[in-house]
């Protein structure tokens, strides 16, 4: 019998480890940065042609190589920087496993110039696909010139995969950014199809971040510092009120490394208690200095994971820092000793707290229903202040403590409950537990009000109102799944609806009251007419009087540029300005009102984080964006008239009962609830 098990061959081996360290061009960028960082290089340079499908090309005036150096390394497992397993305890370099350079080679055709400073020549070393074609030496400038080329050349399937050059573009120029943070010391530069993206000059940490993110971060940077002779934490953080929707401008580094952790991430968020809108994610950049010894970052290829032998310890470090720093620098809102502070806004407007015998009872206040409340000065909710101001919807309103202490906890939980689901037929159906039919507005089925009654009167013989079925309590809904006909609610017009506090709809129906949140009905319709104007191609565009003028980030300039038709359509109208900058000339006419600049800014940012963390199409991904933004605009007091008119858009929408990201819209309060709260 012959033997079946063999070596694989150099190629086949280093293409198999490619697999796991070159997964795109940004894969690549960061490898090669991080190998020139490691050679002690002052400046470094990158040039990138069609998003790194044709040509990256890295630069230094680091240390260089031998000819002998400069051939080793592109053997799998040859490094500079481990001598014996006890190094891969002690590790402070960038790349050490030796796999990049033999793993670009496998899959790309390569070419490298270097020179040591001591050296009269230095060497050219051209490869393809792990085949050495060339090597000899040459004149060149000190340090190393990497040119690769063609990349996934060998293998069409992965070049296949790429996305577009925008996308694999924004890769490109996350992993740029994450280097050049962690070393400012560093001049760093980006082109791409001969256009200067970046140009950083070496410096301190706080130039580093403002050349990369703009001039309106200087005014938001504060720094953080914490001592231990554990762990040592130090960086910037931002304030509050420049806090963001899309989670990308945090960043963490430990030894100077970039990882990705979700709990570290939350003690930051958790440093912030209070003084966040529900959602917003802070700017930071954080620099963790620890004995690797106490770290393992030898987890994953990539190594932007790492584990800690304490994590309780580095999370309560990184909170007591952040935190401090918040206090410092009077971050977080100070108590105001002339509001009245027994007045609990976004609860009960004509209730105030009081505690007695360890109970907690809400009373009515005097106060609040005085016309006089100026000296007062009551804490008043984000969404009441005004259309102009950003919500903040985790208020007291949704805190189930305080529904406790009032006693008139609506139990709305915000994902529906499974619990007797059987009642939810038996309502439905309009029959009660015997299974015979009731009229009466307390049993009959008509559970939402909402329902038209399109059932067959009862005195015609069941064979002719269609087919013959099962006797399943399902088949007596009183619509069926099949019709097309849009569900309506079932208002009566001698009835008013109630708004209260500019936020919720109360809507007398014929089971109980139907109770609405206004800003997300908002969201549903806006989203139907935006996802409407971008299938179609038809949105309508309000010209500006003053045009307004936006500079952008370089990756948000680049989405930009790539989502330029989709734009157009859903009513933006803009035009370049020189470099990462925009003039705005039209909006979205559903959007007036709104500050365009941040408007534009957000909606991009918005974008490029859905593009990672969700799988949709651009079309739904930019009409949930911007319906997300436009409805925080939408919160304001409204007129009779303007809220049925609400209510009846909404019921015209694809899916009233549920926003496009599943929150629920509408609750309804039967009688039978509103008369158990009572009790």
């Amino acid at each position: 019998m012959l033997n079946v098990i063999q070596l694989l061959p150099d190629s086949i081996a280093n293409q198999i480890a490619a697999g796991e360290v070159v997964q795109r061009p940004a894969s690549v960028v960061k490898e090669l940065l991080e190998n020139s960082v490691d050679a002690k290089a002052k400046s470094i340079q990158v040039i990138i042609r069609e998003a790194g499908r044709n040509l990256i090309q890295i630069v230094d005036d680091g240390a260089g190589m031998t000819e002998t150096d400069a051939r080793m390394s592109f053997e799998r497992h040859a490094t500079s920087k481990i001598r014996s397993s006890d190094d891969l305890f002690r590790i402070r370099t960038m790349g050490f496993r030796g796999e990049a350079l033999a793993s670009i080679a496998a899959v790309a055709q390569v070419e490298m110039r270097t020179r040591r400073a001591s050296d009269e020549l230095g060497t050219l070393v051209r490869i393809e696909g792990s085949d050495i074609k060339a090597q000899e030496a040459i004149s060149c400038l000190p340090g190393t010139n990497l040119l690769i080329k063609n990349l996934f050349f060998n293998v069409p399937a992965r070049r296949n995969f790429l996305k577009s050059n925008s996308v694999e573009m924004r890769h490109i120029i996350d992993e740029f950014q994450r280097v050049a943070l962690a070393n400012p010391e560093v001049a760093f530069s980006l082109f791409h199809n001969d256009q200067e993206i970046y140009n950083l000059p070496a410096g301190k940490l706080s130039r580093r971040i403002v050349d990369m993110f703009g001039k309106s971060y200087r005014e938001q940077l504060n720094f953080c510092e914490e001592q231990t002779p554990y762990v040592t934490v130090h960086g910037y953080i931002g304030k509050p009120e420049s806090a963001k929707k899309a989670r990308n401008e945090q960043f963490f580094f430990v030894n100077n490394r970039f990882i990705k952790h979700n709990y570290l991430h939350h003690a930051v968020i958790g440093a912030y208690e209070g003084t966040l809108p529900e959602g917003s994610h802070p700017f930071y950049v954080l620099f963790i200095d620890i004995d690797p010894s106490h770290i393992d970052i030898n987890i994953h290829p990539t190594k932007t994971e790492i584990k800690f032998d304490d994590e309780r310890s580095v999370y309560a470090i990184m909170m007591a820092a952040v935190r401090k720093a918040v206090g410092v620098y009077n971050l977080s809102p100070s108590l105001d000793f002339d509001s009245d502070v027994n007045f609990l806004a976004g609860v009960r407007p004509d209730a105030s707290k009081s505690v007695s015998g360890g109970t907690t009872v809400l009373q009515p206040s005097s106060k609040v229903n005085s016309p006089d409340t100026s000296s007062a000065r009551p804490i008043t909710p984000s969404w009441a202040s005004g259309a102009g101001q950003p919500v903040h919807e985790r208020t007291v309103l949704r805190t189930d403590a305080l529904d406790k202490a009032a006693g008139s906890s609506f139990d709305i939980p915000k994902k529906p409950s499974v619990n007797n689901w059987q009642t939810l037929y038996e309502s439905v159906a309009g029959t009660d537990k015997s299974g015979t039919s009731s009229n009466s507005s307390e049993t009959n089925g008509d559970w939402l009000g909402v329902v038209k009654q399109t059932t067959t009167p009862t005195d015609q013989p069941a064979a002719e109102s269609g087919p013959i079925t099962l006797g399943s309590r399902a088949n007596q809904l009183p619509v069926s799944l099949e019709s097309s006909e849009q569900v309506v609610p079932t208002l009566a017009e001698d009835e008013t609806i109630v708004q209260i506090q500019n936020r919720y709809l109360l809507a007398p129906i014929k089971s109980g009251v139907m109770l609405i949140d206004q800003r997300r009905a908002y969201e549903r319709i806006l989203y139907d007419q935006f996802h409407a104007a971008l299938t179609k191609q038809n949105g309508a565009s309000q010209q500006l009087l003053f045009p307004k003028t936006i500079t952008l980030a370089p990756v948000d300039f680049q989405l930009a540029l790539d989502l330029r038709e989709d734009l157009t359509h859903l009513g933006f109208e803009f035009d370049e300005l020189g470099a990462n900058t925009f003039v705005i000339r039209g909006v979205p006419t559903l959007t007036m009102g709104e500050n365009e600049e941040e408007l534009f800014a957000n909606l991009l940012a918005q974008l490029r984080a859905d593009t990672g963390r969700l799988k949709l199409d651009k079309i739904e991904s930019m009409a949930r964006s911007l319906a997300r933004r436009s409805s925080m605009h939408h919160i304001a007091r409204l007129s009779a008239t303007e809220c049925r008119a609400l209510v009846n858009q909404l019921f015209a929408s694809t899916n009233p009962s549920y926003t496009p990201t599943g929150e629920p819209v509408t609750v309804v309060l039967t009688l039978d609830k509103i008369a158990g709260l009572l009790r």
